[in-house]
């Protein structure tokens, strides 16, 4: 595979930031309706505008943040001041680690959360085998003294990540088994 350009890998990396940033929206904003189910439409409508709005703004400004990271380090390696040559060169070095980490952190984030809005709905619709054996290991994972609040918690999370991954590969398994369309060259 050819090597990218700076420019071609900035907009793979901002597209993929989008479309996580996409599922991430889409996961809070069934968590803020669930909250908010028992309100009246128009709260429900101005929450969720709002919910909306704040995490819209708070992603895309973090995702701008991170990806001019590096550009900014650049800039400050042209610095006269040997501090922020320091601070720049830092902020260079750092930006793979912290690219590697923001992605194993998202992935799971998504997991857990994806996995919870599942067990839900399984709940909600009356399907509850698999949120039964969820809540059951919560609930003795919650019996460690001292720590039983932090480990049920620990527990539910956990189970939540293995249903999201569980799924996941299940639509990854399927969409492998439906035939690709070739796309033209560029």
């Amino acid at each position: 595979e050819l090597a990218l350009s700076s420019v071609d890998q900035e907009k793979k990396m901002v597209g993929s930031a989008i479309r996580t940033d996409l599922i991430l929206s889409a996961e809070i904003t069934a968590i803020a309706l669930a909250d908010l189910a028992a309100r009246p439409l128009a709260t429900q409508a101005a929450a969720l505008a709002v919910v909306g709005l704040v995490i819209t703004v708070a992603v895309y400004g973090a995702v701008a943040l991170i990806v001019k990271m590096d550009d900014i380090g650049l800039h400050l390696v042209e610095r006269s001041s040997a501090s922020a040559r320091a601070l720049g060169r830092g902020l260079v070095h750092a930006m793979p680690m912290v690219l590697t980490g923001l992605a194993t952190i998202g992935t799971a984030a998504m997991l857990w959360v994806g996995g919870g809005i599942l067990v839900h709905g399984l709940h909600e619709f009356h399907l509850d085998l698999l949120p039964g054996l969820v809540e059951r290991l919560g609930h003795a994972a919650g019996q460690v003294p001292l720590v039983g609040a932090v480990t049920e918690w620990l527990a539910t999370a956990a189970a939540s990540a293995v249903v999201g991954l569980a799924t996941g590969a299940i639509i990854v398994a399927i969409l492998h088994l439906i035939p690709r369309r070739k796309r033209a060259a560029h």
